[in-house]
């Protein structure tokens, strides 16, 4: 059984919002396009608190896309977005939300990130989806939305690791694209077993 997975469509990661990604808002016509093909619908919602760990606005001195170390391993520092109960948060107006069965919240606790829908940064504090997915017999999950080169890319590797067959909808998902982090991504994503398809392979 299959289920289309959407990640983090949110308004502070479309044009306007505070890390956006160019021309995120470009997918939403084909992301809901897809979700009318799918019994089984998911989303992952960033849900941060106020003075996050992974925020720059946390740390004297510290700008935006730069890193540090964090107990868990190298963290960039993001600009303030995605805070619980803003506007940023909230789903972009335009995306299909009335077929999804399910949200996941990710990046609630305060001390750490969480880029995948399975895990924390931590690489062992499940979010609970690789369960629930596994109660309803779903085994193959196609994955779209924001962005590419972070928290598509670390949903894909971990739901691998999970077990589930995972395909990545190309026209369904757009990257922020740091020094060529999208083209790695795409790398990673592949080098583990992902398989790239077009939205018209599912819509025709």
């Amino acid at each position: 059984m299959r289920a289309l997975l959407i990640i983090d469509v949110q308004n502070d990661f479309c044009p306007g919002g505070a890390l956006e990604v160019p021309k995120g808002d470009a997918i939403i016509p084909t992301i809901n396009k897809l979700s009318e093909q799918f019994d089984v619908v998911i989303q992952t919602q960033d849900w941060h608190p106020d003075g996050h760990s992974s925020f720059a606005s946390s740390h004297q001195g510290k700008e935006p896309f730069e890193t540090i170390n964090m107990p868990y391993g190298e963290q960039v520092l993001w600009p303030d977005h995605c805070v619980q109960r803003s506007q940023g948060s909230d789903f972009h107006p335009d995306l299909e939300t009335s077929l999804s069965q399910m949200i996941i919240r990710k990046g609630f606790r305060k001390d750490i990130d969480s880029y995948s829908a399975f895990f924390e940064n931590d690489n062992s504090t499940s979010t609970g989806l690789s369960g629930y997915l596994k109660e309803r017999g779903i085994d193959t999950l196609y994955a779209v939305g924001l962005a590419t080169d972070f928290c598509v890319k670390w949903s894909v590797l971990d739901g691998i690791k999970e077990g589930f067959d995972l395909y990545v909808i190309e026209d369904a998902v757009k990257g922020i694209d740091i020094e060529g982090s999208v083209d790695q991504a795409w790398d990673e994503m592949l080098d583990q077993g992902a398989t790239k398809i077009t939205s018209s392979e599912l819509l025709n």
